[in-house]
């Protein structure tokens, strides 16, 4: 069932980045309990992000409550939280508690400034994160003003995608040591990590600290997306000297007008007179001139296009569950390949299974289910 089977994680529910972690590691194999409140709004099954779990109902606001997570993660290996720094010390259920009953137990922790600095306990988003990390100042055209890249880069790139790497590198060293420890994964820090490249490229001087007048950030005429005749886009990332002369052929680019490529003082020109080419054919037109070739071509498609391409349909890089088309599971394993298991589940849906397979008795289940500690039985 995937290369994390047999370890046991515990969710404390939350919103964006934690489920995204939560979806990886149990796409992987994980038996990742969520913790969900009683008074949780019933989970459409069309929550992506929340499939392959367990869901326990409990009421944190009872001390009986507290109680039941704290054996819980007696048992487990993992736990992970997405609370502003310092809520779950205050629940009882911060690391130093939840440690003291497991101490081999990795404990991740999803903000996104971080547990310290000047504003750690202030609210933000993606946005937020992104901007103050370096990011979202270098993506829009110039001249233009930044443009948002969904919430892709700060939520799940550098936030959710990070913490589910931080835990599988928690769990491993403990695995060696006998010993847990607390994972800070700040969406700002991992951002900047996804940024890396263009510090880099920016202490050589070959970034330049302005919008859209780089290699990969619409500056380049042969890096960009182009509208085609019946208003639909194509992107190409004719990098490569050899596949931008594929590019001139397959186009029929005039090779004066095109020339001296890595020229970025002609790019501005260049970008608008292949505008005015791509403009000239309906995208399924440049698909069958370009698509498969190494000019670095791709028709930019819809969520409703992306499952039907026939090297998507080929990979199976979508799946339908429930009727509900969705991302497979990835990356691929070639012995223990992650799986689709179930959709996501009402809040408290497996809470007495969860308990009996942590040694809770029926009784115990039954006592905590009365004095509305559980819920969702």
């Amino acid at each position: 069932m995937g290369p994390l089977e047999g370890l046991k994680i515990i969710e404390l529910a939350g919103i964006g980045p934690g489920p995204f972690c939560g979806m990886m590691l149990s796409d992987m194999g994980a038996d990742v309990i969520r913790i969900d409140r009683i008074a949780s709004a019933p989970r459409r099954p069309l929550e992506i992000l929340a499939r392959n779990r367990r869901s326990i109902a409990v009421d944190l606001k009872q001390p009986e409550g507290i109680e039941v997570v704290l054996k819980l993660c007696e048992g487990a290996d993992g736990l992970f939280e997405g609370f502003r720094p310092g809520v779950t010390e205050r629940l009882g259920l911060g690391p130093h508690d939840c440690m003291g009953r497991n101490p081999k137990l990795v404990y991740g922790r999803m903000t996104g400034w971080g547990q310290e600095g000047p504003i750690a306990k202030a609210a933000g988003h993606d946005i937020n994160y992104i901007a103050l990390a370096g990011a979202l100042h270098g993506i829009g055209f110039a001249g233009e003003r930044p443009v948002p890249p969904l919430n892709l880069v700060g939520d799940f790139g550098g936030g959710g995608m990070l913490l589910a790497f931080g835990m599988v590198c928690g769990l491993l060293e403990a695995g060696r040591s006998g010993q847990g420890q607390v994972i800070d994964a700040a969406m700002i820090d991992g951002t900047a990590a996804l940024m890396a490249m263009f510090y880099g490229m920016k202490a050589a001087g070959i970034w330049k600290d302005e919008r859209g007048v780089n290699l990969l950030d619409t500056g380049a005429h042969f890096y960009n997306t182009f509208e085609t005749s019946d208003g639909k886009h194509i992107c190409i990332g004719s990098i490569e000297p050899q596949f931008y002369a594929e590019l001139l052929e397959r186009a029929a680019l005039d090779k004066d007008t095109f020339g001296e490529q890595m020229n970025p003082e002609r790019w501005p020109a260049q970008s608008e007179a292949l505008a005015q080419v791509f403009k000239q054919k309906t995208r399924d037109e440049w698909c069958e001139i370009m698509e498969g070739t190494d000019v670095c071509f791709a028709p930019v498609l819809s969520l409703s296009e992306a499952p039907e391409h026939p090297h998507n349909v080929a990979r199976s890089t979508f799946e339908t569950h429930d009727g509900l088309v969705q991302p497979a599971p990835a990356p691929r394993f070639s012995r223990t390949q992650g799986a689709i298991r179930n959709a996501a589940r009402a809040p408290g849906e497996d809470s007495r299974e969860v308990l009996q397979d942590f040694g809770f008795s029926a009784d115990e289940v039954a006592a905590l289910e009365a004095s509305s500690v559980i819920g969702g039985l």
